[in-house]
């Protein structure tokens, strides 16, 4: 039998609003960003939690994937929906 888990949720919201997983999610984002070429684009934000986005013009992405070859050449799983 597997040992009760209990997820501390207010504890997760801490650690995901905190200056610390900012830095790693925006320091990933440029990361991302640089493999990806000129055109690409950084958007650091708040929601519930610390987040960012990259962006590429679309033609780049059609033709040649350069958003999710970067993506994946950063270490992320990238998958359809």
């Amino acid at each position: 039998m597997a040992p009760k888990f209990r997820l501390d949720r207010k504890g997760v919201a801490e650690v995901l609003k905190s200056p610390a997983a900012a830095a790693l999610i925006n320091e990933t984002a440029r990361a991302v960003a640089a493999q990806a070429g000129n055109g690409a684009v950084v958007s650091e934000y708040t929601t519930d939690r610390r987040a960012a986005a990259v962006s590429v013009p679309a033609e780049d992405q059609a033709r040649g994937g350069a958003l999710t070859r970067a993506a994946a050449a950063a270490g992320l799983e990238v998958r359809i929906r």
